[in-house]
This record gives structure tokens, sequence and C-alpha cells, in this order.
């Protein structure tokens, strides 16, 4: 069995609404057709890596590969935990929880994306929470940081939802641009 060498395929974490598990390859690939079919209006751009711009073919192949990739490079000094949510049974999106040396910083942060069909339900909030659960009660993190290009309003808000508190900024290129994020963190005492 999978779970014998990798007991991560095991992880369950449910939600009112929703389960947050590993995916099987048939569950990727039906993860990878929702973000084909779009996760933001095409007018906006909320990642720095402008995959969700690709053509759809080449976006699920990217959604694809980048799990492979992630769980391939796992390490404890290094690793990235991806998960699909799922509502009644079907793929709605992806969240990450990542930790780099977390066993000396014990901090973490998240990423997601939902299906454009999903948005304004409250999914990506429920999500995150259960995510920031795993993390701060069963992990034993002591932070949780997220950087949101700061027109991102529906990243903004559940950030603010769920308690973060703005720590600086960061500034990258985009488009050949300067963009400017809000780096943000919850603490556990948050």
């Amino acid at each position: 069995m999978l779970t014998d060498h990798w007991p991560l395929a095991a992880l369950r974490i449910q939600t009112p609404r929703l389960q947050l598990r590993p995916p099987d390859d048939g569950e990727l690939a039906a993860l990878a057709d929702v973000a084909a079919q779009g996760i933001h209006p095409p007018d906006q751009r909320p990642f720095l890596t402008p995959w969700t711009h690709l053509p759809p073919p080449e976006r699920a192949l990217y959604v694809i590969q980048q799990h492979w990739l992630t769980r391939g490079q796992w390490r404890p000094e290094a690793w990235s935990l991806g998960l699909g949510v799922f509502h009644g049974g079907e793929p709605v999106g992806m969240v990450s929880l990542r930790g780099r040396d977390f066993s000396i910083l014990r901090e973490v942060r998240t990423s997601s994306w939902l299906g454009l069909d999903f948005h304004g339900q409250g999914f990506g909030t429920e999500a995150r929470a259960a995510l920031l659960h795993l993390a701060f009660a069963e992990l034993g993190a002591v932070a949780a940081l997220s950087e949101v290009f700061q027109d991102n309003a529906a990243s903004q808000g559940v950030s603010r939802k769920l308690g973060y508190r703005q720590s600086g900024i960061s500034r990258d290129v985009l488009d050949g641009q300067p963009v400017v994020s809000d780096c943000l963190r919850l603490t556990r005492e948050d």
C-alpha cells in the first residue's frame, strides 16, 4: 500500500463543507480540469508565476506537474503539502502548506486556488482555516505567513477574516513592471 511508504496519502482534513486530501492521480486530473476551466477572470493576474494565463491544456498540465514535483522533492527541511479541496466529493481547487526549516522556525506558508465557478462561496476561507488548524494544532507552528498582491481583494479578504496582520511588503517584477505584495502574518496567539 502507498500509505506504508507515504503516510501522508492517508491524510484527510474534514470541515463542515469540504474535505482536503492529497489527490490520487485520477483526482489530480479532475483538479487539473477545474484549473483548465479558469481560476480567475481573464483581466486579473493573482500569481507571480503566469501559469494561470497558459492555454487550458497547458494550465492543466502545469497543475499536475507542479503537484508531482513538490511531492517528489519533499524533505524534512523543505516540504510542500498539496491538498485537493473537495466539496460533496467534487474537486473545487487546491491548497498547499509549506515549511522551510520548520523544525527550527515553526513557520508555514499557505497558497491556494479555486476554480472560478467556486469563488464567493466561502470555500477559500474554510479551506485555509483547515490548513491553519493543521499547522497550529497538529504541527505546532508558531506563525503562518502569506504574501498577496495588494489588488487581490479576494485573497486579502480571506486573510483578514482569519486574523492575519500586515508585517511588511515585498516587491517583485510582474510583466516587466514592479508589483507590491502585502506580507501577512498570523501567529498562534492570534
